[in-house]
């Protein structure tokens, strides 16, 4: 982990920055555009705040030095990814426009967000010069036992004038990664998940694994990989500092640069 006291963050106009946060939240900068991708900072992911998965790490940055946050992208309602009491947090500092998939849109009224557009498959918003184009993943939703794929997951592609990001959210290894890169040739960043992937006999439908991160990054095109998902709550078997090594050997053996992969630290940003 890295201190990250948001000062340089606060005063970038226009460079193309990730910061990691943790877990599968990071902070996007691109033409001026401040993106938090699936934000949490709770101690807990999980309905009640006594029980459940504990942060193993603590977030990279607190939120009250984060620079204005314009847009949040929610990939699914999940507790790790749709963390209620954070983005209350930020609704009340920032007043985001937040984009989610079909049917979160209730719950997030009713918890106090102001400006929420919920989102089909390739749909598209844009805020400023960027655009936000929600695409698809293999995963599922759900919040309670009876609400099951109630609600639409999915993934974002961040559209700025010269560059492009992806955000992968959670998602299982499928066709729909050579979809995205026939529809967008020219990904630079693609933030995808490498942790929670074990037992595979489970995992495997709705986790890639480091080898499947590896090979959706192939069928994507993207210039950089930069993985998520890993070090910040035990919610699975392998080791929570496996994921980059295994990643590593994974490019390797699949003839990739080692430069391609920027595994940063929790807290950690690199401007593109």
């Amino acid at each position: 982990m890295v201190p990250n006291d948001g000062k340089e963050l606060q005063s970038n106009a226009n460079k193309l920055s990730v910061t990691w946060v943790g877990h599968a939240t990071t902070l996007v900068q691109i033409d001026g555009v401040n993106v938090l991708t699936d934000p949490i900072w709770s101690e807990r992911c999980s309905p009640l705040s006594f029980a459940g998965p504990k942060r193993y790490t603590p977030p990279g940055i607190s939120i009250p030095n984060l620079p204005k946050i314009d847009v949040i992208i929610l990939s699914h309602n999940h507790y790790d990814h749709t963390d209620l009491p954070s983005l209350k947090q930020l609704e009340e500092k920032f007043h985001p426009l937040v984009l989610t998939g079909l049917g979160n849109k209730k719950l997030l009224l009713g918890e106090g967000m102001q400006n929420v557009k919920e989102m089909d498959w390739w749909d598209e918003t844009k805020f400023g010069s960027v655009q936000f184009t929600f695409a698809p993943t293999q995963h599922f939703s759900g919040r309670g036992l009876f609400d099951r794929d109630e609600t639409l997951w999915g993934s974002f592609v961040i559209t700025g004038k010269d560059e492009t990001v992806y955000f992968a959210g959670d998602t299982g290894y499928y066709s729909h990664f050579k979809e995205i890169a026939s529809r967008f040739p020219k990904i630079d960043v693609a933030i995808l998940p490498i942790g929670a992937t074990e037992p595979r006999w489970l995992m495997e439908p709705v986790h890639v694994d480091p080898k499947e991160a590896v090979r959706s990054f192939l069928d994507l095109k993207a210039k950089f990989l930069v993985p998520m998902h890993y070090m910040t709550f035990v919610l699975s078997d392998e080791p929570l500092d496996s994921p980059v090594p295994r990643t590593k050997e994974a490019m390797k053996e699949s003839g990739i640069s080692e430069s391609a992969l920027i595994p940063l630290k929790i807290g950690e940003t690199r401007f593109f």
